[in-house]
């Protein structure tokens, strides 16, 4: 299965295809040095495969290598920051109550 997870950030979203089909994104935004991940979509054809993990990892990574924080309104973002504490930090401290971390 080749996943694939591409950045369109004139579309404000990542995008993920296997074997080339569409199968979700996730929605970002910049907004004065945070990251605003408001919503994450997975194909329901594409489910239990992990894509929803894929398009988180590559924007939390995204946003470490440019130096941001990271807004997680979406609730599967702040999920899985929870469930992966390493990226806790790009989560604002003073923030982290209001996402449920």
């Amino acid at each position: 299965m080749g996943i694939e997870v591409t950045d369109h950030p004139e579309r404000g979203r990542y995008e993920v295809t296997v074997d080339g089909a569409a199968a979700g994104f996730c929605d970002h935004h910049e907004r004065d040095g945070v990251v605003v991940l408001p919503h994450t979509v997975v194909d329901p054809r594409f489910r239990g495969r992990g894509l929803a993990a894929h398009l988180v990892r590559r924007a939390l990574g995204d946003a470490r290598a440019r130096g941001l924080h990271v807004a997680p309104q979406c609730w599967y973002v702040a999920q899985y920051i929870g469930d992966n504490p390493e990226h806790l930090d790009l989560v604002p401290e003073g923030d982290r109550g209001r996402y449920g971390l």
